[in-house]
């Protein structure tokens, strides 16, 4: 119980104790100044405000009381500050709710108080945590926060703020933290109307501004300290990417461009696609204004214009944002019509829309669309077409966009109505030109929606297009092609037939669309059976639809003169189009050609294009539709022939059209209709056109016409059984050889052409000549061998094709052999076409083409070349729909016969001819035998003499024939057995790999051409060099004959390079079949395939990139599984004695190597860039340039291998273990400019991406681009540097500039960013190499570079360095010292400071002491000390302070060295080192005094001079203050006797200095000491150096002046009288003059002469000491000396001087008489006064009558005046006039310096008063 009642008594003592210690507390408050209050309030307070944590209410009203007077005393008293960190620490530290609350007020009143620093520490820590004090409190430090931010960091923020405030690392912290400074960056000046500035609410402006809203500098200030603080913090660009936009939005400029700027910097690689970033950023854009629940206090007002601009475009790069429903929706519906929204606004909502339509989920989209669409529309309506600006046109533009995206995304939308795309296909023909592209995409994209629509809708769609597609607009024209052939499938005939309008339209787009969707586009060439994949509407429905649209369609007349409904090409297209419908109804179903309603639809067809025959039609339109007809009329001849057997009238008519194939064309159809006539017709018809043709002067068009039709309709009647009658047949072949005979050779080759054609159907008769039967080919022989040799040569082909057909079924020998010969004479025909018009020939004479007669005569047939086109397609697909028809060919004796003929002249005359173009036409006669003729059992025997001809003919340099083997190896292996084709792969793998040999030789002789023309230039005469005669001669020529071996060698090489390429050719078609076969190979073949797609020779490349499509089905896949082998080939023939194999190889390496990772390449890397290397240097230009393009590719995979953040770090330190060395050791040092390059490049962009990997050869690649900076150097630099003096170039000046060009080399760059990886592991071996350099590295830039480097080292791993410093001070100082370059002497002196920054005590002691010993050496020595003295004190200032005993007496007596440059340099660092010199000097005295009394005594005179030149300084600066250092006197005067130096008038200097400052302490130190310096200096005027004498006499003069003893004046003016009277005046006797002044200062006076005016000076001071006595006793004297030295002998400057004296003895003179009042002195002085006035007073008029010197005028007048003023002294009976005052007025009207004259006046006035007083008294 009794403790129990403690407690409360305890308390209650203690609440009375606090109570009655607050209440004296109060009474100190009340009774303390305001000066003590502050120290006061730092106890008191928080006393007090921890006191209200109690529960007594008497203390708590004490603790008010004591506030509300603290309140009051403080109010108005800003400067009395209260304890902020008390305060704090207690806010923190209390648990009671009051003592909180008063605490933040209090607080808050500090920080306004607080010094500016305090505020700066504590306002990172108040935020600290701040996430875990009530709001109110928040706010209030938050405020506090800021306000301290803007004050402080409106510029800048330190380091060591940066790090407190990267404290605030809680999450709740930071967000509190970075939300206040969001509202503050967002806070604007209030308005009037109180509402809130955008983006805040109005509750969130009042927690940003307080009580007092924030304006003008505070509120620019705060943002910017707020920018700067959030920037130092280094947070995720996620967290800081609002406030940093927002910034770039403010109305301040200065805001707003901090904002763009850390944007840019630090906030550019934020994810955009951050769901809470892009919820913020909304937040801020749309505010909360529309939730309806919200505070209206707490409604966020949206951001303004600007802000929502800079969003928006975020928002278009945010996918995130693009699926954030439904704030997107949202977003664009406020930009689109929100109140406040702007044009810009407009345009971004809808490049928003557009990237929302592409970028968000479906399922989102699907509840977005409609609604964006109906707003899009609305928008749309709403603007004018004619609205010009560009905001509004961008928006329109945005909108067609998102129309045509939405389509793409959402078809649905649009796919039940067509308001949508009748709206587009509008606004294409009514918007204008610019928007018109746009929408015409968006059209595009729309008709996707329409796919699959319904009828209804489609039909809609019909109409809508074909209102269109024949617009003005192509735009419009445009899409509804597309939509034709896009939205409809290919039976749809309403689409087909706008495509067959769009075939005419002016636009090349429109047109080829057109053409695409009829399949006429790029199929024009294939025939129906490879069309089958297209689906085509059904012949019948597509006419009814034409003929609905156009009944007048089948109209057509006999004589043509019907009107065409579409324009030509509308037809064109139509016909094609229609036939391809034909012709796949037909394949499709052959039944449908028996069906009526088929027929019916093919007799309207024809109809349709007899009407297209029309007269005004185009020659395209009816060439196109009479090979139509033909074409009819080959797959129904029944219907056509029938059909045109009563149009033979208008079918002849048309034989005399003006196109060649139109007349070509109908003269088939009359053969073709022929045969439906009867035969008596038939002939008729056969008799009216060979009379057409016969007889002269027929136009061309009627003979051509007349006779292809004679032609088609004789062989259609010798066909039929019974035949024409035989004297019809025999007329008709007459007149056509006649024709043959007679006519030009166009004609004959069409006349032969009919005989070909009758020949086709039966054999040719013979003919009678001379009563003789001769076959036609016998007859025409001759004709035809000229023909044949003739410039035409499509008649030439036409003849020989002709020769081919009219021996098909001809049975007799000799008529063969004549068509072999003429054939045969084509052999040497350059002429490609020909050539394969003769192969054509010689297999019809072979027999077993696989065509038959009906085939050419009635189908659009021209050649089998022509029908196979062997050379670009695949041979077997275009003619496996003919067949052959064996059953026709004549006598097989007789073929046997043939075929052996023709075997021979290929295999023995034509393939092995020595004659280039012999060989090409037996290759394309080989080749067409063996392709037509292929399936022939005796061409199937001959499969390997085949094989082996054409594999010899690939080496073949005449292109044509290459190819033509190549494609022949192809067909042979196709037609080859399992045996053969396996050869043929052996044989083709050896070719390609170089391994073969050619089987048979070409037998040269003179004409043979071994090289093609001007491939190995020309002969020594400037003749072409091709045959092997003009190879032969030019080996004579050069007198080497074994040179024709080089030649020959050159040329198998060549050979072998072209049987290569044709090997390719072969190779690629036969690697599709041979599978399997090729798989041993690949390994052998493909590095060499891949070395050859990179031939310099397109046509090899060309090749082998054939192959290797054919062989390589994955190429990536094989050239990885076969990359070491591709390597190891490639890097060997990277060094082949071959240029070709050289450059192929290096620009292989190049493509191969990119992208590949180090466990591929890594073997292989240095054999790389070796071979790149060796590349560089090649000879070949062309090599170089590949070489350059491999040092470029592996430099880039290097790189990428070496980087850390792209390659694992184990291997990019093994792809650094192998390049870098070498590119060290191989690279930099490399005698190749370019090599050299490269390699420093390539290092410096390893240094820059290998990061830490690059220590271990830190030591290496530092020395080397160290030692680049030199060896790599412009040596023209070093030329101009030796002769820099000679053309007046400072050298200093040059070496900066040399060393400014070093620095910005990329040597130094990779010094520079080796630097950034130095650790203190990589020291152990750089600092070592470094070392080694400074002493042994040559060149200004090496020099300086080492030295620089060092500096930048050490700064870098700092006391790391000492281990190290003791080997780098021994390798740099003696470095300085000896060094000559300024440049090179400073830099290393900069390194010595910077490792002396880090040295040991001791090691630092002797450096310095070392330093200073160096002022007393040479002048290089005293540079150098200089030099490293500055830089000790700029860069290791803390460690020389502590030597300072040492160093400033140095620099202080350096200061007085005679070299110039070096004194200024030491002034220099003594006005760095010194802050006031008094001071300096008066604390290190002692040290000073010591060095000057050693260097005085030393032996130098240098050295001495330097001293006494000191000690004159110590004297002017420190005056008396020097008294206690006398030893300093004695010093110089031991040095004053003896032997005379030069300089040695300093010491002279020096004692008059000492002694006119301490002249006092001298006397009383030693009272004779003064009369010793006397003599001393006296007997120093008596020596003979001029120089040193007159310093003897200055030196005097201040000696008795200092002294002021009279006694001196006893001791020494006798002597200078007596050396007055020595002095010989000027021995021409003449008064001195102007120009004399020149002379009297030069040197060349005798070494004996006396300085009298020095003298005089002397003179002067001794009247100035001696007493009045003394000087009147010694008026003789002066008298005497004055007018000495005013003689006319002397020179004006010692009359100067005598002026002086006299003026100083008439003012002792003028003192004496006013104070004596002894009367016999009294007397002589008035008597020396009348001397003077009669005696040197003309001697003053003298000298300004006869010196014209200003400065002599007005001195002597001055004196003059003085005297005249001692006249009043002179009594009347002495007075005499002597004429001076006439003397004077004449001299006054004669002077013209003005102060002169003036003086001159005023002696005369004294005179005047003299004579006037004198009168009186008289």
């Amino acid at each position: 119980m009794a403790e129990s009642s403690s407690a409360p008594a305890a308390a209650a003592k203690s609440d009375a104790e606090t109570e009655e210690l607050l209440d004296r507390m109060l009474t100190r408050l009340a009774l303390c100044d305001d000066s003590k209050l502050q120290a006061l309030l730092s106890k008191l307070l928080p006393l007090a405000i921890s006191s209200l944590s109690t529960s007594s209410q008497l203390v708590r009203n004490k603790v008010l009381e004591i506030l509300s007077h603290v309140n009051k005393r403080v109010k108005h008293e800003p400067e009395i500050g209260l304890p902020l960190t008390e305060l704090w620490t207690m806010y923190t530290e209390a648990a009671n709710p009051m003592v909180k609350n008063f605490c933040i007020v209090y607080i808050e009143m500090a920080f306004e108080r607080a010094p500016l620093k305090e505020k700066e520490s504590m306002s990172p820590v108040i935020v600290v945590n701040v996430s875990k004090l009530p709001q109110q409190h928040q706010e209030i430090l938050m405020r506090i926060a800021t306000k301290v931010i803007g004050e402080c960091y409106a510029s800048r923020v330190d380091n060591e703020m940066a790090a407190k405030y990267k404290l605030v690392n809680d999450s709740q912290d930071r967000d509190l933290f970075l939300e206040f400074c969001l509202h503050t960056i967002l806070y604007q000046p209030p308005a009037q109307g109180g509402v809130s500035p955008p983006g805040l609410s109005i509750a969130q402006a009042n927690r940003v501004a307080g009580k007092v809203p924030l304006k003008g500098d505070m509120l620019l200030t705060r943002k910017l300290g707020i920018l700067n603080v959030v920037e130092a913090m280094e947070l995720s660009p996620e967290l800081v990417y609002p406030l940093y936009l927002a910034a770039s939005a403010d109305s301040q400029e200065p805001v707003a461009k901090r904002g763009e700027e850390l944007i840019k910097r630090k906030a550019s690689g934020a994810n955009l696609d951050d769901s809470r970033l892009i919820n913020r950023l909304f937040l801020l854009f749309t505010g909360t204004t529309g939730a309806e629940n919200t505070a209206v206090d707490s409604r966020v007002i949206p951001g303004n214009a600007t802000l929502k601009v800079k969003l928006m475009a975020v928002f278009c790069r945010s996918i995130t944002a693009a699926n954030s429903f439904p704030s997107t929706l949202q977003c664009i519906f406020d930009c689109i019509y929100g109140s406040a929204t702007t044009s810009r606004l407009k345009q971004l909502g809808m490049e928003f829309t557009v990237w929302v339509f592409k970028h968000s989920k479906l399922d989102q989209l699907k509840l977005m669309g409609p609604l964006i669409l109906n707003g899009i529309v609305k928008l749309l309506d709403n603007y004018s077409s004619s609205e010009s600006d560009s905001v509004g046109r961008d928006t329109r533009t945005f909108s067609f966009q998102a129309i045509g995206l939405l389509a793409q995304r959402l078809p649905q939308l649009f796919r039940e109505k067509i308001e949508m795309a009748t709206r587009l296909f509008h606004a294409l023909k009514v918007e204008s030109q610019s928007l018109r592209f746009i929408i015409q995409e968006a059209t595009n994209s729309l008709a996707v929606a329409y796919m699959g629509a319904s009828a209804a809708v489609l039909t809609e769609l019909e109409t809508l297009l074909l209102n269109n597609c024949q617009v003005e607009q192509s735009e419009a024209r445009f899409c509804a092609l597309r939509w034709a052939t896009s939205v409809f499938d290919s039976q749809h005939c309403p689409s087909r037939f706008i495509c067959m309008l769009g075939a005419a339209d002016s636009r090349l787009d429109i047109r080829e669309i057109a053409l695409e969707g009829l399949f006429l586009g790029k199929d024009v060439g294939r025939t129906i059976g490879q069309n089958l994949d297209h689906r085509y509407p059904k012949l019948g429905e597509m006419l009814d639809y034409i003929l609905k649209q156009q009944p007048r369609l089948l109209d057509s007349y006999e004589m043509r003169e019907q009107k065409l409904l579409f324009p030509s090409q509308v037809y064109v297209a139509m016909i094609k189009f229609l036939l391809k419908c034909f012709e796949a109804e037909l394949v499709q179903n052959s039944s449908l050609g028996r069906s009526s309603e088929f027929l019916s639809s093919v007799e309207r067809m024809c109809l349709l294009l007899e009407h297209a025959m029309a007269f005004e039609g185009s020659v395209e339109l009816h060439s196109t539709s009479s090979k139509a007809l033909v074409s009819i009329g080959s797959y129904l001849p029944e219907i056509v022939s029938s059909h045109f057997a009563s149009r033979i009238s208008w079918l002849k008519h048309l034989l005399n059209h003006v196109d060649m194939d139109t007349r070509e064309s109908v003269a088939r159809l009359l053969g073709i209709a022929s045969s439906s006539l009867p035969l008596t017709a038939s002939s008729d018809l056969i008799s009216e056109l060979v009379s057409s043709f016969s007889g002269a002067n027929k136009r061309f068009e009627v003979q051509h016409g007349a006779l292809c039709a004679t032609g088609y309709v004789t062989a259609d009647c010798v066909s039929r059984s019974p035949s024409i009658q035989e004297e019809l047949l025999k007329n008709t072949l007459k007149c056509l050889v006649d024709i043959v005979y007679s006519e030009s050779a166009t004609l004959a080759s069409i006349s032969m052409q009919a005989l070909g054609h009758i020949g086709l159907s039966g054999p040719l008769p013979s003919l009678v000549r001379d009563s003789c039967s001769v076959s036609i080919l016998e007859l025409l022989n001759e004709k035809l061998s000229k023909l044949l040799s003739g410039d035409d040569t499509k008649a030439v082909q036409k003849i020989v094709i002709s020769i081919g057909h009219m021996c098909v079924k001809e049975t007799s020998a000799s008529t063969m052999k004549i068509a072999l010969d003429l054939i045969f004479s084509l052999c040497r025909s350059k002429v490609e076409d020909i050539l394969f018009a003769a192969g054509e020939a010689l297999s019809f004479l072979w027999g077993g083409v696989p065509v038959t007669a009906d085939v050419i005569l009635k189908t659009n047939y021209t050649s089998l070349s022509m029908t196979s086109n062997f050379l670009m397609g695949d041979m077997k697909s275009s003619l496996s729909s003919y067949s052959s028809d064996e059953k026709n060919v004549g006598s097989e004796d007789c073929r046997i016969v043939v075929r052996d003929t023709i075997s021979k002249k290929l295999f023995d005359v034509l393939l092995y001819s020595n004659r280039k173009e012999e060989r090409c036409a037996g290759t394309v006669w080989l080749l067409s035998l063996t392709m037509y003729c292929g399936h022939h059992p005796t061409i199937q025997k001959m499969l390997p003499e085949i094989q082996e001809a054409f594999s010899h003919l690939l080496g073949e340099q005449h292109e044509l024939t290459q190819e033509l083997a190549s494609q022949g190896m192809s067909i042979v292996y196709e037609l080859g057995d399992s045996s053969m084709k396996q050869n043929l792969v052996d044989a083709l793998v050896t070719t390609l790999t170089g391994s073969g040999k050619r089987k048979r030789a070409i037998k040269l002789v003179e004409d043979s051409e071994v090289f093609q023309e001007g491939t190995i230039g020309e002969s020594l005469s400037g003749g072409k060099l091709s045959t092997y005669k003009e190879l032969c001669n030019l080996a004579n020529e050069m007198g080497q004959p074994d040179l024709i071996y080089k030649f020959m060698d050159l040329a198998n090489y060549q050979a072998s390079l072209n049987s290569k390429r044709g090997a390719a050719f072969g190779f690629s078609k036969i690697a599709k079949q041979a599978g399997d076969a090729l798989q041993p190979h690949l390994r052998l073949l493909i590095p060499r395939l891949v070395r050859y797609q990179y031939d310099p020779d397109k046509n090899v490349q060309d090749a082998m990139a054939h192959i290797w499509k054919s062989l390589v089905a994955d190429p990536k896949r094989t050239i990885d599984e076969n990359l070491d082998y591709i390597f190891d080939d490639l890097l060997i023939q990277c060094g082949s004695r071959l240029w070709r194999s050289r450059e192929a190889s290096c620009l292989a390496l190049a493509d191969i190597i990119q992208g590949r990772k180090f466990d591929q390449v890594g073997k292989h890397l240095k054999k790389i860039w070796v071979a790149a290397f060796r590349a560089m240097d090649d000879i070949k230009e062309t090599v170089r340039n590949a070489g350059d393009k491999l040092c470029r590719a592996v430099t880039s995979l290097t790189i990428r291998l070496c980087d850390v953040s792209l390659t694992e770090a184990s291997d990019a330190s093994q792809s650094m273990d192998i390049v870098l060395p070498f590119l060290l050791a191989e690279g930099i040092m490399s005698k190749v400019d370019s090599i050299r390059k490269a390699s420093i490049g390539v290092v410096m962009k390893l240094a820059k991406g290998a990061g830490i990997a690059i220590r271990p050869h830190l030591s290496d690649l530092v020395c080397c681009m160290l030692e680049s900076l030199s060896s790599l150097e412009d040596q023209g630099l070093n030329y101009v540097e030796l002769h820099a003096a000679n053309v007046g170039i400072q050298t200093e000046k040059l070496e900066n500039l040399r060393l400014s060009i070093a620095k910005g080399s990329p040597m130094w760059e990779t010094l520079d960013l080796c630097i950034n990886v130095v650790d203190s592991k990589s020291l152990e071996m750089l600092v070592p190499r470094l070392a080694n350099l400074v002493r042994s590295g040559v060149g200004l830039n090496t020099r300086v570079g080492v030295a620089t480097f060092i500096n930048l080292l050490v700064q870098k791993v700092g006391v790391d360095i000492r281990p190290y410093s003791s080997m780098l001070l021994r390798s740099l100082f003696p470095v300085v010292t000896e060094e000559k370059s300024t440049a090179a002497k400073r830099a290393f002196a900069g390194a010595l400071a910077i490792v002396l920054k880090y040295s040991t005590p001791s090691q630092a002691q002797k450096l310095i002491e070392d330093t200073a010993a160096l002022h007393t050496g040479d002048r290089n020595a005293q540079i150098s000390c200089v030099y490293l003295l500055k830089s000790y004190s700029s860069i290791a200032s803390d460690v020389l302070s502590g030597y300072n005993t040492v160093i400033i007496p140095v620099i202080f007596m350096s200061r007085f060295e005679d070299d110039k440059h070096i004194s200024s340099l030491f002034e220099e660092l003594w006005e760095e080192s010194t802050s006031g010199e008094r001071i300096t000097l008066q604390l290190y005295m002692g040290e000073i005094v010591s060095l000057i009394c050693d260097s005085i005594a030393s032996s130098s005179w240098a050295s001495k001079r330097k001293s006494a030149k000191a000690i004159s300084k110590l004297s002017e600066v420190l005056g008396d203050s020097l008294s206690s250092y006398l030893v300093l006197l004695k010093s110089l005067m031991k040095e004053i006797p003896g032997r005379l130096w030069e300089g040695k008038e300093a010491l002279l200097d020096a004692i008059s200095a000492l002694s006119a400052s301490n002249h006092k302490a001298i006397s009383s130190e030693d009272p004779a000491l003064p009369g010793t310096i006397l003599s001393l200096v006296y007997s120093a005027c008596t020596k003979k150096v001029k120089k040193y004498r007159e310093a003897a006499f200055s030196c005097l003069e201040q000696v008795i002046k200092s002294f002021g003893n009279p006694e001196f004046c006893h001791l020494v003016f006798p002597m200078l009288f007596d050396m007055c009277n020595l002095a010989s005046p000027n021995k021409t006797g003449r008064a001195p003059l102007a120009s004399d002044t020149s002379k009297a200062e030069s040197d060349d006076a005798e070494g004996v002469s006396i300085p009298v005016d020095k003298l005089m000076n002397c003179i002067t001071s001794c009247i100035q000491v001696a007493s009045v006595t003394d000087i009147v006793e010694n008026r003789k004297k002066l008298m005497d000396v004055f007018l000495i030295s005013l003689s006319p002998g002397f020179q004006w400057n010692v009359k100067v001087s005598a002026f002086s004296s006299v003026k100083e003895l008439c003012s002792r003179l003028q003192s004496n008489l006013n104070d004596s009042q002894e009367t016999s002195l009294h007397a002589d002085t008035t008597a020396f006064i009348h001397e003077l006035f009669s005696s040197v007073s003309p001697k003053l008029i003298e000298c300004i009558s006869t010196i014209k010197i200003s400065q002599v005028h007005i001195a002597a007048s001055e004196c003059l005046l003085e005297i005249t003023q001692l006249g009043r002294y002179i009594s009347a009976t002495n007075w005499a006039d002597v004429g001076l005052k006439g003397e004077i007025v004449q001299l006054i009207e004669m002077e013209k310096n003005e102060q002169a004259r003036s003086t001159l006046k005023k002696c005369i006035e004294n005179l005047e008063n003299f004579e006037q007083a004198n009168a009186k008294t008289k």
